[in-house]
């Protein structure tokens, strides 16, 4: 038990409230072909419609039977 309480102790100080900069005298990052600006730190953090889908239209609007799965086996 004692062997969890360190890493827990890392992980909960490795959080960060802090606006998130370029490292001073570091260069950012390269400007992608075709783009005329590099990306700022909100376009870079914002995460794309791809990573982060939207939620489907395909709710139960009532209860329903569920069709069956070929597929749903129990574990082996």
């Amino acid at each position: 038990m004692k062997w969890m309480v360190l890493p827990a102790v890392a992980l909960a100080g490795c959080g960060s409230t802090k606006a998130v900069e370029a490292p001073a005298g570091k260069p950012l990052p390269a400007v992608a072909y075709g783009t005329t600006a590099p990306p700022t730190t909100e376009r870079l953090l914002t995460p794309s419609v791809q990573a982060r889908p939207g939620r489907g239209d395909s709710l139960l609007r009532r209860s329903e039977e569920r069709q069956s799965d070929e597929f749903d086996l129990p574990p082996h």
